[in-house]
């Protein structure tokens, strides 16, 4: 058989410091083409186009800083050169793009290439819940794997240890990733419950935009464990009400769920911006410019997606935690009613 050849969609933060991992692997793997191209926006940093200092310096200077990345990993500024030939397509561009980039590449795709999909993030669709890896299959009719995980970018650029959760309902693909992305610091587990996993890893950006302005509000530690288990609770309805087939409790307890909840909550820009926003009281789109180096937030619009489905499904009442954040967010709401939406929290679901 011959070497798969691999293409990374993005290279931000996470798809640059992935980028290290996946381009070491094929390196040392015969199943894998060694090149590994990685799509990019392409800007000019002080007169120099960033696909040209990757390429030279082999550093992702505005997005991953001082972290080296492979020499096999080639930066591409045009998609369509970036997918040539690729069997493999990484996918981890911000989700609000990810419509327009498949828009891009039907008709372009090699013949039985297969995709992973590491973007957190939800759409709405005409029944409600669109996961951005269905986005994918519908533009592209290709199979498509997620992975989401405890997995902040700059720790594992730096490869300290951490888990991730790869859903995958093919056994071949899920073998195929685990062999591209696995190493002895980052540690793969590859579950058939592949919707679970792709709603765990957008919703926990909501809890931990809460988490946000409970530092930001100076609430403390007790009350912050109260928005972890609280969020959880309504990350599980949110699953079983809206994935088609049963859920398996056991996801939760795997990276991808309360591994990854625990460490945004804690670490990451969500919980970051939000702590700003409650302390400076600046908009979220301010913050975005002032503190994330172009790149987005994924809770503020993940929770206004999900606010339009609890909508449609007459469900607003059961996630008061989710809804709060949005109606913070995008409503206006004052920061400090958050702490309602957990005094009135409903016991059970």
């Amino acid at each position: 058989m011959a070497p798969l050849r691999v293409s990374i969609i993005g290279s931000g933060s996470w798809g640059s410091a992935v980028s290290i991992i996946i381009g070491n692997n094929t390196k040392r793997s015969n199943r894998f083409h060694p090149p590994v191209t990685m799509w990019l926006y392409e800007e000019i940093i002080d007169g120099r186009r960033l696909s040209d200092i990757i390429n030279q310096e082999h550093e992702n200077v505005k997005y991953l800083p001082r972290h080296r990345l492979p020499r096999n990993v080639v930066a591409v500024p045009e998609l369509l050169d970036a997918v040539s030939g690729a069997d493999i397509l990484v996918f981890v561009v911000p989700h609000q793009f990810i419509g327009s980039v498949c828009d891009r590449l039907v008709g372009h795709l090699k013949c039985g290439a297969f995709g992973i999909s590491l973007i957190k993030g939800v759409d709405q669709g005409p029944n409600g819940l669109k996961l951005i890896s269905d986005v994918i299959r519908e533009k592209l009719g290709i199979q498509v794997s997620v992975l989401m995980g405890a997995n902040i970018a700059s720790e594992v650029a730096e490869g300290k240890f951490c888990e991730t959760t790869i859903g995958c309902k093919n056994p071949q693909h899920g073998q195929i990733f685990k062999e591209l992305m696995q190493t002895p610091n980052f540690r793969v587990t590859v579950v058939e419950d592949c919707d679970t996993v792709e709603i765990c890893g957008a919703l926990k950006n909501i809890v931990a935009v809460g988490a946000g302005f409970c530092d930001g509000l100076d609430f403390g530690d007790n009350t912050k464990a109260a928005v972890i288990r609280l969020g959880l609770m309504e990350m599980v309805a949110f699953a079983r009400l809206f994935c088609a087939g049963a859920v398996s409790t056991s996801t939760f307890l795997e990276s991808c769920g309360v591994a990854d909840l625990i460490t945004t909550c804690y670490g990451g820009r969500n919980r970051r911006v939000a702590e700003a926003f409650a302390r400076s009281g600046k908009s979220i789109e301010e913050l975005e410019r002032d503190m994330l180096n172009g790149q987005k937030l994924q809770g503020p619009p993940a929770s206004a997606e999900v606010y339009k489905i609890l909508q449609q499904k007459d469900a607003v009442q059961k996630f008061p935690l989710f809804v709060a954040v949005y109606r913070i967010c995008y409503e206006g709401r004052p920061v400090q009613e958050f702490i309602s939406c957990l005094q009135n929290h409903p016991e059970h679901y």
